[in-house]
């Protein structure tokens, strides 16, 4: 069993409140509901998740991620339930529900689930290691965050217009994101006008094509803003895409309220 509480004040943009594996769940009731957004998956056994919204049965490798003050509780089904789990905060703690799509709980498959306990795994490694490398953890605290947001997409993919127009351009922009794309580009990729794109993205993600490219863009930006403070303000925004320094400097402010030196600072 490894429990790991943070210790320290919050000073990354995402961070684990707290971390944990190898835990025999018992019983809990939360009318309440918990403080932070918290992440639960099945490591052996199966476990009973009440929520308002109905009555989830996690099996290994499936997990739920809930929103702060949710209430809930939960309890095994059967023998011993283990879990593993995460729960979230950081300075950018407010931005956690755009990036969830602002679900109030999201469910992950087996498939998915099995990413995010390596990452957690990592995360714990991270956190147990001296001395702590506070930007790394929040690296990694960050992608476990993705990677459940990606889930939000799974029950799509079975639908035409996700698969055949959404899909392939969020993977070129995921791809391609530090090279000069377009909208028009990338709706001409997929055979149809940048307007419908658009309003399959606004269907899909409730965002635009352009807001995704946006938003992927700055996300890569404060990744390396974190790990890589040698970097030069233009080379970021080189890397990331951006036509130059100036344009960068004010989307990122426009979008996270900080320039990216005083983000970097404040990081």
């Amino acid at each position: 069993m490894r429990i790991i509480f943070r210790s320290i004040p919050v000073t990354e943009p995402f961070t684990y409140e707290s971390i944990g594996k190898d835990w025999t769940q018992d019983h809990v009731s939360r009318p309440g509901g918990y403080p932070f957004y918290h992440y639960l998956q099945t490591e052996k056994g199966a476990g009973r998740v009440e929520t308002p919204a109905g009555s989830c049965l996690l099996h290994e490798g499936e997990g739920l991620l809930m929103a702060p003050f949710i209430r809930h509780s939960y309890e095994k089904s059967g023998n011993d339930w283990v879990v593993k789990y995460a729960t979230f905060t950081g300075t950018a703690e407010r931005a956690i529900p755009q990036i969830m799509g602002n679900r109030q709980m999201i469910s992950t498959g087996a498939a998915q689930g099995e990413r995010i306990s390596r990452l957690i795994d990592d995360g714990i490694a991270i956190s147990t290691a001296r001395p702590l490398d506070v930007k790394k953890l929040s690296v990694n605290c960050y992608s476990v965050l993705i990677q459940i947001a990606d889930t939000t997409h799974g029950s799509r993919s079975d639908e035409p217009l996700y698969r055949n127009y959404v899909l392939p351009v969020m993977k070129e922009i995921e791809s391609s994101y530090f090279l000069p794309l377009t909208i028009e580009k990338l709706s001409r990729q997929v055979f149809i006008t940048p307007q419908y794109l658009s309003r399959l993205f606004r269907r899909y993600l409730n965002c635009s094509a352009y807001e995704y490219l946006t938003s992927y863009r700055l996300s890569k930006a404060k990744e390396l803003l974190i790990t890589s403070p040698h970097l030069e303000i233009q080379d970021i925004a080189r890397h990331t895409g951006f036509t130059d320094s100036s344009h960068f400097i004010a989307v990122f402010k426009k979008a996270v309220g900080t320039t990216p030196l005083e983000f970097r600072r404040m990081n």
